[in-house]
């Protein structure tokens, strides 16, 4: 099991887990994150790429894994996701380029290696 899997494995239980102990913070969390990326003025996908901005500026590995993935279902391309992360290096400087290889190894996972 590789690094991403892996991840997506630890989300996954975790969810799960928070789901059978009934937590009303985490079903709050949810239901706020159905309305926040759900299509309105704007699309969902464009949503997502703020995300991955968001994501790589704060340096959330799972966050850029899991926005990532849901950008690229959403309908978002390559060159869409890559300005997302490019967005998200320039708002957190320095620091944010370290985090941007995080996103590219994603990048490459969801839309192949030759993907920008």
């Amino acid at each position: 099991m590789d690094r991403f899997d892996e991840m997506s494995r630890r989300r996954r239980r975790a969810h799960q887990r928070l789901l059978e102990l009934k937590s009303g913070v985490y079903a709050a969390f949810l239901d706020m994150e159905r309305a926040a990326f759900g299509d309105g003025a704007l699309a969902k996908r464009h949503k997502e790429l703020i995300a991955v901005g968001i994501s790589v500026t704060i340096d959330c590995e799972s966050c850029m894994q899991w926005h990532i993935e849901q950008a690229a279902l959403a309908g978002a391309t390559p060159e869409e996701v890559l300005e997302a992360v490019e967005v998200g290096m320039e708002m957190g400087g320095g620091p944010a380029t370290v985090s941007a290889r995080f996103a590219l190894e994603v990048m490459e996972r969801v839309f192949g290696a030759g993907s920008p």
